[in-house]
């Protein structure tokens, strides 16, 4: 009888929910993928987790890991459908919330004010108490009123309490005894502490974090579990696994009570497997790049690296400040340009994409449901990058009267006909990317032309050839299922916790010590966590990094540190401070250095996923040709492009552009003088020079 495994990952974006599946057989190591798109079903997004696996022919009683990513908790933040918070602050505290930060991106604007915090005043309560930024007390807690301030919370229709005591990062045990009395007079009552959430400094930073996750913490918990009563209904019984915006995933538990590590748990998932893929075919500098309907996200990953920080915000832009959330959070530029970005004409004549978004309902016009707003994936559709007779894989019959009504529209607008149009929402959609990429790449001194742009989601390989030729980028990747690469980047990842600490030291003589001592101190913390979950020592990894500035400087830059930290290595850590700071920077300063905080990393493999290398094939390309027909590229006219079936193409076959390849999920377009080679694991490589020197199968 053969013996397999079946893992199955599923990730809910804004407009569709998407699904991958590997069975495995354990005697030959074959798997077979099936994948699956289903439209997303807020508010009851499980209910689109459960509609693609039954599209997918998935039955949930044999599978035996599930990774799940979702933009639940996103979403009610955004959308302001979280639930009342109260909070619970220091004595004189209580406006920190609202006072934030005195800077402002809208600098000459006088009217400027600040984003409404999502606590308002009356519902910000104080204790007396204090603790030191050393951690020592220095008035004792007294909680003899905490019980009126929870009535009052109850009177008021709170449900979840925040609580934020200063300098909790250095010492919780006041934020950890407040916790106990609410639970004692108020058990039902959702509760979070700062600490809880970060061991970092920065006041206004860590009480606006407790605060948002307060916040999301009953819709994301009632939705994982009605998520998982939903799947055990259906008789799964194996591992549940939820992605976290640090790229690692974590237990359903862990998760649903404290939501907030999952804010990008979508994006984080991509940047991973974008980063697994570069590692497998010999390119670990990557620009990682992912279209959906709504978003376009982009990230850098160097040496295989993906960089994660605790600086994240959320609706920041030019106009507002946005509200911070202290969470590991892979490092990452987030534009509102996606395939059901709204086209629109202002009061002076001018184009824009974005960041308003047709959604998944009423979606396109093209979908048919109702959308009268020109899209880019309308535009696309128009210009022929997108097969009207094979739209979404040939699920969906394209509405091609509603999509040139819509265009019509903004083509009046414009003063041009609607090819010219549908070429210039093309075109505007490229240049609000690519402004994106440049932002991970240029902005912090890194040179496009070293990395290679790995694209993915619905409609990244439709438009990553003309980013990659705008940046000088020299090849293009999309990764094999490429629409569903964000599911397909769960099944890469490990369980995994970051863990960040304050910890303010100079790097004199004598500094080792206390330095080791600190590291030492977190790792054991993380191994403790590990095994009280079942989780064996020797299957835990431990990465070490430290957070460093000049002296009496404000921010900070991360290094890798590696093995024990001893008088001997503090040179080297300093030197490589020296070269991380100008390379941030350009420039370097004759200062003291000093240690801010530590990172550590700890993580453990929970049945990664390990990707089938296949044999190359000499059947030539044209064998999964099927047909030509005119496209109009928008930057360099109509050519009569070959089209290829994606589901074809077979490793070690190689044709030139002007293509398109077909696939269920997404369209790859292929400018003229690319040059495409499929490698061993059914990844298309698009090198924007046909006089290519050495081909992809031999590379890799």
């Amino acid at each position: 009888m053969t013996k397999t495994t079946t893992r199955v990952a599923t990730d809910v974006g804004g407009t569709f929910t998407d699904m991958v599946c590997f069975e495995t057989d354990l005697d030959t190591g074959e798997s077979r993928i099936t994948t699956a798109k289903s439209d997303t079903t807020p508010p009851n997004f499980e209910q689109g987790v459960l509609n693609v696996l039954a599209k997918g022919g998935v039955d949930p009683a044999g599978v035996d890991f599930m990774a799940h990513g979702t933009t639940v908790v996103i979403n009610a933040l955004t959308e302001r459908k979280g639930v009342k918070v109260g909070l619970i602050t220091t004595e004189g505290f209580r406006d920190t919330l609202e006072i934030a930060r005195g800077n402002r991106p809208d600098f000459f604007n006088l009217h400027y004010e600040k984003p409404e915090p999502f606590v308002p005043r009356y519902l910000r309560c104080e204790v007396p108490g204090r603790i030191s930024y050393q951690g020592a007390e220095t008035e004792a807690l007294d909680l003899s009123g905490l019980p009126a301030i929870l009535d009052g919370f109850k009177a008021d229709g709170v449900q979840a309490v925040a609580v934020s005591l200063l300098h909790s990062y250095a010492n919780p045990t006041h934020e950890q005894a407040v916790l106990e009395a609410i639970r004692a007079h108020w058990p039902e009552v959702s509760a979070v502490g700062s600490h809880q959430i970060s061991r970092e400094w920065r006041e206004y930073e860590r009480g606006n974090s407790a605060v948002l996750s307060a916040y999301v913490q009953p819709v994301a918990e009632r939705y994982l579990r009605r998520l998982e009563s939903g799947l055990t209904e259906g008789g799964f019984d194996g591992q549940l696994y939820v992605m976290q915006s640090n790229c690692g995933v974590d237990t359903l538990d862990a998760t649903s009570r404290i939501p907030i590590t999952m804010v990008e748990s979508g994006p984080a998932s991509g940047f991973w497997g974008a980063a697994e893929l570069g590692k497998l075919i010999g390119e670990p500098n990557v620009l990682a790049l992912d279209i959906g309907g709504t978003t376009a996200k982009c990230s850098l990953i160097e040496d295989g690296e993906v960089k994660i920080m605790t600086d994240y915000w959320i609706e920041r832009d030019r106009t507002s400040a946005g509200y911070p959330i202290m969470v590991p959070v892979v490092d990452l530029v987030e534009i509102g340009n996606g395939g059901g970005s709204i086209a629109w004409v202002d009061d002076f004549g001018k184009l824009h994409v974005g960041p308003q978004s047709a959604g998944a309902m009423p979606g396109p016009a093209a979908y048919g449901k109702g959308g009268t707003e020109a899209t880019t994936t309308d535009a696309n559709l128009w210009l022929g990058r997108i097969n009207r007779d094979y739209f979404c894989g040939g699920a969906v019959e394209a509405d091609m009267e509603a999509t040139g009504a819509a265009l019509q529209k903004v083509a009046d607008n414009l003063g041009v006909d609607r090819d010219q149009a549908a070429q210039g929402i093309v075109r505007i959609a490229n240049n609000n990317m690519v402004n994106a990429l440049k932002l991970v790449s240029l902005n912090r001194g890194h040179d496009p032309r070293d990395f290679v742009l790995v694209a993915f989601g619905g409609g990244g390989a439709m438009h990553a050839v003309a980013l990659a030729q705008e940046l000088g980028v020299k090849k293009v990747v999309i990764p094999t299922g490429a629409s569903v690469f964000s599911a397909w980047g769960m099944m890469m990842s490990d369980l995994r916790r970051d863990y960040f600490l304050t910890a303010l030291a100079d790097m004199g003589d004598g500094a080792a010590e206390g330095l080791e001592a600190r590291f030492a101190e977190t790792e054991a913390q993380a191994r403790d966590q590990f095994a009280a979950e079942g989780v064996a020592a020797e299957k835990v990894i431990l990465k070490r990094f430290g957070k460093f500035r000049y002296q009496n400087q404000e921010h900070t830059v991360e290094v890798p540190i590696d093995g024990t930290v001893t008088e001997a290595a503090l040179a080297k850590i300093a030197a490589d401070f020296h070269e991380a700071y100008e390379k941030e920077y350009t420039y370097r300063l004759s200062a003291p250095v000093e240690m801010v905080g530590i990172h550590v990393i700890a993580s453990a493999e929970v049945g990664k996923l390990k990707p089938v290398e296949h044999a190359l094939t000499d059947t030539p390309a044209s064998a999964a040709q099927k047909g030509t027909r005119d496209v109009d590229y928008a930057t360099e006219g109509t050519h009569a492009a070959a089209i290829y079936d994606g589901e074809k193409l077979l490793p070690g076959m190689a044709f030139d552009g002007p293509a398109i390849v077909e696939d269920p999920g997404t369209t790859i377009v292929i400018h003229p003088g690319n040059r495409v080679e499929v490698d061993r694991w059914g990844n298309l490589h698009i090198l924007l020079s046909v006089a290519a020197e050495t081909p992809v199968m031999e590379a890799v």
